[in-house]
């Protein structure tokens, strides 16, 4: 079943909340530049998939952009960003700023 980005965000904080990362005294505590660095390093990861070739296995490149997405999803938050507003926004912006190449 697939899930909304709402939901999904529901079902990571229920996931971080249960492993205590909330907590004031989490040892892994869950600031925004934390979960940004967590997501900019996850992200680094996608790219060792392709060091050394243009193939990649991609049930371990879906790992990876899983890790990538929940750390996005907790940004936004955490920063109370509405991410899926945030997406639909950017891109009828950019639909209007580079046009539409379809037709």
């Amino acid at each position: 079943m697939n899930k909304t980005i709402p939901e999904l965000t529901a079902e990571m904080n229920r996931f971080v909340t249960a492993m205590g990362w909330y907590a004031e005294d989490s040892v892994y505590a869950q600031t925004p530049r934390n979960i940004a660095i967590s997501l900019s390093l996850e992200a680094a990861e996608i790219l060792e998939h392709f060091q050394w070739g243009a193939e990649a296995d991609p049930e371990a490149l879906a790992e990876e952009l899983a890790d990538v997405g929940l750390y996005l999803l907790q940004l936004a938050y955490l920063m109370d960003v509405n991410l899926e507003q945030a997406i639909q926004e950017k891109l009828a912006y950019n639909y209007q700023r580079f046009g539409s190449r379809e037709g």
